[in-house]
């Protein structure tokens, strides 16, 4: 008699599933070919799995491209980049809101750059009037399937409710909860810097590393974290990572968690934007002005910020003793400002050559790379058990 549990062949099939799309979603388009020796399946197995992925709507064949060897070549398997997420990012200068589809594609991207610091309520009227806008995008869509958040504060990644994100003056805010309502749409939320870490992990500059040190840094601060062995550090109530939060200056710039000379007090956005006459850029527009405006009070700033970075990441050497760094937002954009200041100067702080040996890339994802990790959050859940979503 059926209970309503999954039978153990049921159980193993959606594990093959989920396998198979997981794979596509990662890596890619792949062959039928590829599919079996990753999957170490065969390819009668396989052929079937694709086949369901492909009445569910979740994956598609094409002819592969012609290739000078004997044999019918086999066909390239595809992740539906048309089942997509809606991803919202606010930050104190700016909501950025995203249409991202299975396989990391971003198909449209929209920065509201705000007046004021935006609240819950304006963020959320801010995203549906930025989805709304989005119609003709959305009608190419298979299907939009949910709603992920990245937000820089401690979020309870349970209910996807703001513990506490002071930049943005919120506390104990029902985020996740405020935009299903307003969006129609299931949503999640977790904090930017760990989404913008598990992005750069699966599509980016850390894409096959176990051993990473990860910062984004923002209009709103520098947040972190890092991936030992492979997996992430969350600590012991999940809040790990708050690696702006470093003393690169005792007795430095006031910080709003109380201490003076945090990182993120004192290699900031704004004191770059200061000299550049901005009120407000994403990554691409500040790299662009500083490339024009090279002046020598921006060149001696971001000397000066480089070499500050450079010490913290140092201590991060010593202490997770990562095999890559990866540099998101304007750390990035700094990090290619002034080539080679960065290494070196990590690599005279680290103990026994350790700071010589550790690959500092810039984030891969530019722009979109907390948009990617957003929708990493409305994906799960399809990717562990791609027959939940019915036929779409």
């Amino acid at each position: 008699m059926h209970n309503g549990t999954p039978s153990g062949t049921e159980s193993i099939r959606a594990q093959n599933l989920s396998r198979v799309l997981t794979l596509l979603h990662r890596r890619g388009p792949l062959s039928r070919a590829d599919l079996t020796r990753l999957c170490g399946f065969n390819r009668s197995t396989v052929g079937a799995l694709v086949a369901e992925l492909g009445e569910l709507g979740l994956a598609y064949e094409t002819e592969p491209p012609a290739l000078k060897r004997v044999g019918r070549p086999s066909p390239l398997v595809h992740a539906n980049n048309r089942i997509a997420a809606i991803s919202v990012h606010p930050d104190v200068d700016a909501v950025t809101v995203g249409v991202v589809g299975l396989g990391g594609k971003v198909h449209r991207r929209v920065r509201y750059d705000a007046g004021s610091l935006p609240s819950v309520t304006e963020t959320v009227n801010i995203s549906k009037a930025v989805v709304e806008g989005m119609q003709t995008e959305l009608a190419g869509m298979t299907r939009v399937i949910g709603v992920g958040a990245a937000v820089p504060g401690l979020v309870n990644s349970t209910d996807g409710s703001v513990l506490l994100a002071p930049h943005l003056q919120w506390a104990n805010e029902p985020l996740a909860a405020a935009l299903s309502t307003g969006l129609g749409l299931p949503a999640r939320a977790a904090n930017d810097a760990n989404l913008g870490s598990l992005a750069e992990s699966l599509f980016g500059a850390a894409v096959g590393a176990s051993d990473v040190v990860y910062l984004n840094g923002s209009a709103s601060g520098i947040g972190g974290g890092a991936m030992v062995g492979g997996v992430p550090l969350r600590g012991a109530a999940g809040f790990a990572g708050e690696l702006g939060h470093t003393v690169v200056t005792p007795g430095g710039t006031p910080c709003h968690c109380g201490r003076r000379g945090c990182l993120e007090t004192e290699v900031s956005l704004g004191r770059l934007l200061a000299l550049l006459g901005l009120d407000h850029a994403d990554q691409d527009q500040l790299e662009d002005a500083m490339t024009q405006n090279s002046s020598p009070a921006l060149i001696a700033e971001a000397n000066r910020q480089l070499d500050l970075l450079a010490e913290a990441l140092a201590n991060f050497v010593n202490i997770f003793n990562p095999g890559t760094i990866v540099l998101g937002g304007f750390l990035g954009v700094l990090h290619s400002f002034v080539p080679g200041r960065l290494e070196s100067g990590v690599s005279a702080g680290a103990i026994g050559g350790l700071g010589s040996k550790v690959s500092i890339r810039r984030a891969a994802l530019g722009t979109d790379l907390l948009l990617v990790g957003a929708a990493e959050l409305v994906f799960s859940g399809l990717l562990a058990d791609p027959a939940s979503a019915g036929s779409l």
